[in-house]
Parts: C-alpha cells; structure tokens; sequence
C-alpha cells in the first residue's frame, strides 16, 4: 500500500486497555497514518477521525470507558456523525447491551441488543459450527467500500453477534453467515463505521477496507455507493474457510540465540553419528519465517516458547521482541504459547497469568495459548466436583479479555490398554494397535513440554477447560510429532465430539492429503503444521491448492 506523497491521515486512538492495540497501530501506521493517542476524556472532542478498537468481554469493556469518563464524550461525538470506525467489540459496544453481560448498557447508538451464537440442537448435514466463531469468512454487503472484499475473506473471532432488525437496518453495511445464523458483520451511516471482524488482521483485504474507510472519511474517495439493499435471505451465503496455520517452536540454542527448531516426538536435538544428542536444531529465525509464513498465505502465526516453563515469561524480552517485531509486518492473527501461569521472579515480585498474557497481548499477541498450567486447573475443577474459584489462568485471561483469548494447548500420549473396561480414563478402540497388539487406548496429558506424564486424561482436560472459560483447543500428539504421517484423527475426534470449541489439529502432517483427511473425517475446522513449511517439504500454497481442488473451502491470497 502506497503511502504517496498526500499529508498523512490523522487519527486519533483510542486504548482503554482493550487486548493487542498494537496490531490495528501497526496497521495505522503500515497505511502511513499518523496516530494521536487518546489520553483523556476532553481529547475525544478534537479528534478528527476516531478509532476504537476493542477485545474481551462486554461488560468489562463498559466499565473500563465508565471508569475513565469516555462514555458521555463517545456517544456525542459518533452522534454528530464525526469519522468514527469501532472494531470487533468495538461495534459490540455502539449497541444497546450484550446477553454476554446482562444488565450492563452499552453505547446505544445501534439499536438492538447482542446475542450469543445459537448452537443447532442436533447436527446439521454440511454444517459445522463451533462457538467462538473464529476464522475466515465472507461479507455480504452492496457498499462500493467493501469492493476490494468480494469474494474475499476476512477474520472473525467472537461468541457474540448482532442480529438484524427492523430498528437497525438502516444501520447495516454488510451481513455474514455462520452455520444456520446471519449476523451483522459491519454498519455504516454517513462516516460512522463499524466492524466485527478484524480488518488489521485480515490481511491485504483488511489493510485495503481499512484504506477506504480512511479514504471516505477523510474525503480523499468519493462518497461510496450502495447499488442496491442487501438480500438477508440470499441463496448466496457466506462461507467459514478451513485454516491452515503455520507454527514456529521457538528456543534458545546452546548459543543463546533464539531460534525456531523443530522436535521429533518432543526431542529437539540432531543426534550424532553415535546416536548421542547434539545440537538443538536451527530452522531459522522467528520474525523472518513468520513474515515467510504470511507471504505464503498462512492464516495464522502461532509462536510456542518450548522452554518458558524454566524461565520467567514476562520478563523474557527476547520473546516479547519477536512478537513486537512480527506484528508491524504481519497482519494476520498472532498467537503466543509458554510459561504462561502464575510466578514470583527473582527479586520476589508476584506475576500473575494474567500480568503475563497481558505482556504478550501488548507486543502484539491476539491469543495466548496455555498448557501446563490449564492441565493443572482442570485437575483442580474435577478435584473440586466441577467447581472453580475464579483463580485459575484461564479464568483470569478469559474474563478481561474474551474466551476467544485463550487457546488451550494439549500435550498427549497414547496409553495402550488391553481391554476398555476397568479404567477410569476415557478409552477407545483404536485402528492402531499397541506395541503388544492392543486393541485400546486413552490420552494421556503430559506438562512440562512432554516431559512429565499426569494421571490425567486428555477427554476430561478439555471438558474442564471449555467449562473454566478457554475459547479454543490446540491438539497436539506426541506419539505423531515429526512422523509425517498423519494427523492422530481417532485422538480429533474424540475432542471434536466432547466439546463445542474450535479444535486446531496439530502434529503428523506430511503432505496436502493429511489436511484434506483430516477435514473428511472430522469436524475440526484449523490445520497446524511446522517442519513441513520449515523445510520446504510442502507449500502452504500447496496444502490449500490441494484443498481447493477437493472442495474444501480455504482463504486464498
């Protein structure tokens, strides 16, 4: 995107302490804006174009504006029609309330209350639908400014929406579609905008919506046309794409360099020629394969810091470097794993997870991604007969920031039973027998990055964690790390049927067919894999060429 030679727009920011800012910063400044950043109520008057950016919960959200006097000068300043673009929850917010905070008022500029996404009561043919609503899907909408979108995808992560009525019509741009639900997905009048979805993480279709709004509102486009309204009941219907997603474990070498390597079931060194361990392997540095990755059309960045569990997280700069430096270049979601719990550091200063996630979130982070410490906590909330007492990580994350904020990341290994009677794990019958013929098995979680195995199985973990507030799973498998034959598809399935978050497969992935049998024949919706992309041994590009010709849907770049 050219900056040209034009005065660089102004806008003025504003940050409540709403999750990752910086990304919808770096997307200002990467379009040649020039941001001034809100510092008090007096300062929403002089704004002349006003960003609001928004992550997390409702009503969390609503006191955060109500503790620093922001409400009153908000809504007169979007009711004099001034340039104005909410995003995410940020539009939430322009409505009258939510459900996810009864009792609580929003903005009420919108008319109309946000709800939560409806779940069908039995499974629907052709339909998978999964709460949060996270990824890729399509706008529906007649506004020249959402040309450069048509037959594009940009990115949602919510559990809310708003839907359509009668009172608020006037008010709508464009509409999306998720399972048997439409929803608004962006509203417009005059220069007031709003969107739900994320245009700085939407890649180079975000950044040119972005681009046009600026544009209008500082008059330097004409004023957009709407050819004609917007068919809600329209045969044409969005359409929530598969995600491909690129993961860079990351560690310090035995340099002190910090480098993306790559395990073999968890084991991150070569071995030498007399099968001893030697040196953890370098496939590259952080920020320079996550820009590769986004060129490439990944759909996600995930970072995982395999050793953090040693360390202290939110004074591990080096790390907290890499994602300030990914995100001024990468405008495609960021999630960020390890260490994450709470932890005393050396001069003995108490960090909660939430003081860690929120580091993260502030270099750049959209999610953070926990392991150990959820294994804990859902040992904790089974101990307790399904009771939690507020004070586990995800808990804390989830209520400031959003479900959608917290990845859980399962760390698991195959336990081979000889029958499936008499344990107090969740077994299955398996299609790949033990080393004795087994014809059973369960999932064992482990913490510590594999290290250490917990009496503890993997079905009774993710029930936990959908019930304490996580919004999405991250499925790993020891036992087909680095194996590049497959996804563990029994292991999906089993979590796929117990929980009703999105699940990311993760682990075994060796050619475009494994994708493509892993959507066949389960109802995960996200694809992650990393030595594969490293080495060059397959494209991202052919992973989804490959999906495209087998009639899964997958964002194209």
């Amino acid at each position: 995107f050219s900056r040209g030679a034009m005065e660089p727009t102004v806008v003025h920011l504003l940050d409540y302490g709403a999750g990752n800012v910086r990304s919808i910063r770096n997307a200002l400044l990467a379009l040649g804006c020039e941001i001034v950043d809100i510092k008090e109520p007096a300062d929403v008057a002089k704004a002349s174009m006003l960003v609001f950016p928004g992550v997390g919960a409702f009503g969390t959200a609503m006191q955060k504006l109500e503790s620093q006097k922001l409400i009153e000068p908000l809504r007169e300043y979007i009711s004099k029609g001034k340039p104005f673009l909410g995003v995410c929850l940020g539009m939430q917010l322009l409505f009258e309330g939510s459900e996810e905070s009864p009792g609580v008022k929003g903005l009420g500029v919108v008319p109309g209350m946000v709800e939560k996404f409806k779940l069908p009561t039995k499974p629907i043919e052709g339909e998978i639908m999964r709460v949060p609503h996270m990824g890729w899907n399509g706008l529906r909408g007649t506004d020249s400014i959402l040309s450069d979108a048509k037959d594009k995808e940009v990115y949602f992560v919510h559990s809310y929406r708003a839907p359509i009525t009668s009172k608020n019509k006037e008010w709508v741009m464009s509409l999306t579609d998720y399972g048997q639900e439409t929803f608004i997905s962006s509203v417009r009048k005059g220069l007031v905008f709003a969107m739900q979805f994320h245009p700085e993480k939407s890649g180079a279709t975000g950044l040119s919506l972005l681009k046009k709004v600026l544009d209008t509102c500082k008059g330097r486009m004409k004023a957009s046309k709407v050819e004609k309204e917007i068919e809600i009941d329209s045969k044409e219907k969005t359409r929530m794409c598969n995600r491909i997603i690129a993961c860079l474990d990351v560690r310090s070498n035995d340099d002190g360099d910090l480098v993306v390597t790559k395990g073999d079931c968890y084991d991150v060194r070569e071995k030498t020629a007399d099968g001893k361990k030697g040196h953890v392997r370098n496939l590259g540095k952080p920020v320079s394969l996550a820009r590769r990755y986004y060129n490439e059309g990944a759909d996600e960045i995930t970072f995982l810091n395999i050793t953090s569990f040693r360390s202290m997280p939110a004074n591990d700069k080096p790390m907290l470097k890499v994602l300030e430096e990914t995100s001024k270049n990468v405008f495609v979601p960021l999630t960020i794993g390890g260490g994450i719990r709470d932890y005393k550091d050396n001069n003995g200063r108490l960090w909660t997870a939430l003081d860690v996630a929120s580091a993260y979130f502030r270099a750049g982070a959209d999610k953070v991604s926990i392991g150990s410490d959820a294994v804990r906590a859902a040992m904790k909330w089974w101990k307790n007969e399904k009771k939690s007492d507020g004070k586990s990580s995800i808990e804390q994350i989830s209520r400031v920031y959003g479900a959608q904020a917290v990845v859980i990341s399962v760390d698991p290994r195959r336990v081979y039973v000889k029958e499936s009677t008499n344990s107090k794990h969740e077994v299955i019958k398996t299609q790949t027998p033990g080393p004795n013929g087994e014809q059973y098995c369960w999932f064992q979680c482990t913490t510590a990055g594999g290290r250490k195995g917990e009496d503890f199985d993997v079905a009774a973990l993710v029930v936990a964690c959908e019930a304490l507030g996580a919004g999405e799973i991250l499925l790993n498998s020891i036992d087909c790390d680095g194996q590049r034959k497959g996804y563990d598809l029994e292991l999906i399935a089993m979590v796929c049927n117990l929980v009703q978050l999105p699940v990311i497969a993760s682990s075994g992935a060796g050619k475009p067919e494994h994708f493509s049998d892993l959507f066949n024949k389960t109802t995960s919706q996200a694809a992650l894999a990393s030595g594969i992309f490293h080495r060059k041994q397959v494209a991202i590009e052919s992973v989804k060429k490959h999906l495209q010709d087998t009639k899964h849907p997958v964002r194209m770049t």
